[in-house]
């Protein structure tokens, strides 16, 4: 029995798995070609023939839990499966536990996520071209500025806005989220709150860095307008993002995510990059996972529970001096090897699981070989071959739907 990964026919509302954007701004045929050794994908559901009937094989929703174990794809996914020859899974974010106990399966995610998902050329070229033209004076570091109504409503940091603007907020946070008893002070003591881009000025300028510092900003628009920027721009003027270093216009029928792909290679490629919410941002967990996968690349992630009696007391009035940032800030990992620590994240830190070990007493564990592309190609080939010759043996049509499709 097979089982086929059919390339989105579905909307989930996702960056990195909705139809538009996966279609928009990936190179789906690189994707097909890099995880051909370990899952077959089509882009589209075949049709079946029973008793001479030749019909589209129609996929059955099914929603899987939040962070469900691998057995209950193994159980409830795949008996549906069997039921009714195909399936799609909606939503699809977050729907597989992060700790696993199966080391080949994590490493499949990263083979997934930092090989197989690579955006289109042109997203490439144009990423590319603005990374150079950053680098051409010199090192430059990337922020990603999560400051927009839809993160500032769902994380209902209210308090350091005005009264129209707070209005702007709770309507969008009704809705679109939950209901929930929301209390500022509090939900800013632990660190769940975006930092406002003069905060993070103050912590950069607190860590040494000076106007003279180069900055890539991605962000979407920021909520507030000019005054939230307006300190931030005076400590660090020399600002750019995809627009204005840009080459020109990016692609349309992307849904606005070329923009956002660009941004995602340029932070990937920079010096130094700065989230400044980690909360539920797949872009930001992503790239710090991303950047350590390659080497190791620094990364600053500012601990914002650890941080937020000191921003308090400056919001507040009081005189705040740099070394009880630098104090917090001395304590992060910039992007160094470090074991996973609840509740971080396995897309955030992949380490040890998707890093081989060149003199690894678990043979698992072992760098491949040089030539691995040829050994899975070998493989790869005796499986076909496997595959045609038990597909000649096969007379009865009805066997078709024993090739189940995801």
């Amino acid at each position: 029995m097979n089982a086929t990964l059919v390339l989105p026919e579905l909307d989930t509302n996702s960056f990195w798995h909705d139809e538009s954007g996966f279609v928009g701004i990936y190179d789906v045929p690189h994707f097909i070609k890099t995880l051909k050794y370990d899952v077959r994908i089509v882009m589209s559901i075949p049709e079946i023939t029973t008793n001479g009937k030749t019909k589209k094989l129609k996929g059955q929703q099914l929603r899987p839990p939040r962070d469900a174990p691998v057995s209950w794809y193994a159980t409830d996914a795949l008996e549906t499966m069997k039921k009714y020859g195909a399936i799609y899974l909606s939503p699809f974010s977050h729907r597989l536990a992060e700790d696993i106990d199966n080391p080949e399966l994590q490493r499949l995610r990263c083979r997934v996520n930092y090989h197989a998902l690579r955006f289109k050329p042109n997203i490439m070229k144009t990423s590319s071209e603005i990374v150079n033209k950053l680098r051409s004076e010199g090192h430059f570091m990337s922020i990603h500025l999560r400051f927009e109504l839809d993160m500032l409503a769902f994380a209902g940091c209210f308090d350091i806005f005005k009264p129209q603007e707070q209005k702007i907020l709770w309507k969008y946070r009704e809705e679109h989220f939950a209901e929930k008893e929301l209390i500022p002070m509090k939900i800013r003591l632990k660190g769940k709150c975006p930092l406002t881009p003069e905060e993070v000025g103050f912590i950069l300028r607190a860590m040494g860095f000076d106007n003279r510092t180069r900055i890539y900003l991605a962000s979407g628009e920021l909520f507030g307008g000019k005054r939230f920027m307006k300190p931030f721009k005076t400590m660090f003027p020399r600002l750019e993002n995809h627009s204005t270093v840009g080459p020109g216009k990016l692609e349309e029928n992307t849904q606005g995510l070329a923009g956002s792909a660009v941004d995602y290679m340029v932070c990937l490629l920079s010096d130094i990059f700065m989230p400044t919410y980690d909360g539920p941002s797949n872009f930001a967990n992503n790239l710090m996972g991303h950047r350590m996968y390659y080497g190791f690349r620094t990364t600053i992630t500012p601990n914002r529970k650890a941080l937020a009696p000191i921003l308090i007391d400056r919001m507040e009035g009081r005189h705040i001096g740099f070394e009880r940032i630098r104090r917090v800030m001395s304590n992060t990992h910039f992007g160094a090897p470090h074991k996973r620590v609840h509740p971080e994240s396995f897309y955030t830190n992949s380490w040890p699981e998707c890093f081989c070990q060149t003199d690894a007493k678990n043979h698992a564990d072992r760098c491949p070989p040089d030539n691995i592309n040829d050994v899975l190609e070998s493989q790869f080939q005796s499986e076909e071959e496997m595959e045609e010759a038990r597909a000649s043996n096969q007379t009865d049509p009805s066997s078709q739907i024993e090739e189940l499709t995801i």
